[in-house]
């Protein structure tokens, strides 16, 4: 592994040190690869994925748009199904990524789609 990468798992393991996630409020975990982006919403008492979203789904990937356009799609669609099980409040987990562009666009599009964390 490359140290960008061991840097990241630091980071992730610490900020999972601090937060978890339950059936009333999720952990919303971002995996972000180089061409797509991923969302979970993770109950980490039963350990079960709740709902799930990523650029790769045929209604997002077929949209035309940035990677950042996508994202915020994304974030959008998880919101949604979030919605359909009664879920409100999630408890945002970046997994050692900055706070910026595809993340941080994800975030603003669950936002609008109704989440709050």
């Amino acid at each position: 592994m490359d140290a960008k990468v061991i840097r990241r798992q630091k980071i992730r393991y610490r900020i999972r040190r601090k937060i978890a996630g339950t059936a009333q409020k999720p952990r919303f975990s971002v995996f972000r690869s180089n061409t797509d982006i991923y969302v979970q919403l993770i109950d980490d008492v039963s350990g079960k994925t709740l709902a799930a979203a990523s650029s790769k789904d045929k209604e997002i990937a077929a949209q035309k748009g940035t990677k950042i356009e996508k994202s915020k799609l994304v974030g959008a669609a998880v919101a949604r199904k979030a919605a359909e099980l009664g879920i409100k409040d999630v408890v945002f987990d970046r997994s050692g990524y900055l706070y910026h562009g595809r993340v941080k666009s994800v975030a603003d599009g669950a936002r609008e789609g109704g989440l709050q964390f």
